[in-house]
């Protein structure tokens, strides 16, 4: 029986490496480590077997390893002391974790935020103001005659999404993959040229270069040529890119932070308007669809981040960057996300539910968390660049701990335990802290 254990091979495994959640991996087992991962992908093999070495105590105290009921009790003497305690991360989690991080916030009056403050926010608030026309990738799969990938390199941040869903796949009303589309590829001028559409490799039908922070300019153009207005100084690629878009059959835009995190300038100074060059794409495509069938869809990067989103959306009414301190949830991106709570040295502890985002906060974020009390709990094999007061170690989801992740596009995927692992979930980790949390 054991050796059925260490020795075995798992299909149709689902892949938390990207927000593509890929479920149809091939996981073989040797000696209870993994020897073969299949299809290739080296995002999805180097995330499996980093988190699946077991090599981390399960618990820490300031980087000295400690058995785990003294962690949560120091745990929970740090709760005890703190006046406004900030929960962030959550992407690496799955809904049963996610939902014990919202009940533990809404025990202890803390603000809650997600990885999507620091990516895909801005999309979200956007959608939030003009809607959004959207699909499943399996939609796009069978339908997409016209993809369009937008402000994201594809090949680089989801190596699998060209062939499974968007450029390479086959579907009901493609048949010939690759030759049933027209690809389009637009991004900043310095960049976009050498992108390719998979890891091994793919060239668009259209590149269009960018100037930097200059999309909302072409966003604004396509919309005029849309109307029939007479535009001076458009360039003869945006006129090919809007013929294609009012004559194909079902258009799809993907974009990704290349656009979601772009500037506009006021004077010499930049301001963050990313959500306001996404909500002119999400315009723009609303108003294809009164010629053709068009859609927009967010590249998520981490692979759940969107799991995230959907169960803070459950239990509070709002997406990320929620304040519960009054006893109800108030959002307000900007005051009540992570990076810029931090900056303004405003919450004096943090609990970390996957760093992986850590290292892009800003260094005055970075500074005051250093000097703060931190919990953080995270998978094996994950670096940082701070010891935190106390930290766990925990069981990954979709490897050793059962859960439900949901893809890029919203639509959840189960995920199964396949190794046995000594550490407990961030479920576990965090139910204990609800529990054992006196208040006052």
């Amino acid at each position: 029986m054991l050796e059925l254990c260490l020795n075995k091979t798992e299909i149709h495994v689902t892949c938390p490496g990207c927000g593509c959640l890929c479920d149809d991996v091939e996981l073989t087992f040797a000696e209870g480590r993994i020897s073969k991962f299949a299809p290739q992908c080296a995002l999805g093999e180097r995330w499996f077997r980093n988190h699946s070495e077991v090599t981390q105590p399960v618990a820490e105290l300031e980087g000295i390893a400690t058995d785990y009921d003294t962690a949560v009790r120091q745990s929970l003497e740090l709760l005890e002391q703190a006046d406004y305690p900030l929960i962030y991360g959550l992407s690496r989690s799955s809904s049963p974790g996610q939902r014990a991080a919202v009940a533990l916030a809404d025990r202890i009056g803390a603000v809650i935020d997600t990885t999507a403050s620091m990516c895909h926010g801005p999309s979200i608030m956007a959608l939030q103001e003009v809607g959004e026309v959207t699909c499943t990738l399996g939609e796009v799969r069978n339908r997409a005659d016209l993809v369009i990938f937008w402000g994201c390199h594809p090949a680089a941040s989801h190596p699998r999404h060209a062939d499974r869903y968007s450029v390479f796949a086959k579907g009901r009303f493609t048949p010939d993959g690759r030759d049933s589309r027209i690809v389009v590829m637009i991004g900043e001028a310095n960049k976009v040229a050498a992108w390719k559409l998979s890891p091994s490799g793919g060239e668009a039908d259209l590149v269009i270069p960018v100037p930097l922070d200059g999309d909302f300019e072409m966003i604004a153009q396509l919309r005029a040529l849309l109307r029939g207005t007479h535009v001076d100084g458009v360039t003869e690629p945006v006129l090919q890119l809007i013929e294609l878009m009012k004559n194909c059959h079902y258009g799809i835009v993907f974009f990704g932070l290349g656009l979601a995190g772009s500037r506009m300038w006021e004077g010499s100074q930049p301001t963050n308007s990313g959500h306001i060059h996404v909500a002119a794409l999400l315009q723009l495509v609303a108003e294809l669809n009164a010629v053709t069938r068009f859609t927009a869809r967010r590249m998520r990067m981490q692979g759940d981040v969107s799991g995230a989103d959907n169960v803070l959306l459950w239990q509070t009414g709002y997406p990320f960057a929620v304040d519960i301190a009054r006893g109800y949830p108030r959002y307000n991106p900007g005051e009540f996300s992570a990076n810029e709570l931090l900056e303004r040295c405003e919450s004096d502890l943090c609990v970390i539910v996957g760093a992986e985002t850590i290292p892009h906060f800003s260094r005055a974020a970075r500074d005051h968390l250093k000097s703060i009390p931190t919990i953080v709990l995270d998978y094996p094999n994950v670096p940082l660049e701070f010891t935190p007061t106390v930290s766990f170690t925990t069981a990954v989801y979709g490897l050793h701990a059962a859960g439900t992740a949901y893809r890029m596009d919203n639509v959840p995927l189960p995920l199964r335990a396949l190794q046995p692992s000594p550490y407990p979930t961030d479920e576990v980790v965090l139910t204990d802290l609800l529990a054992g949390f006196r208040g006052d």
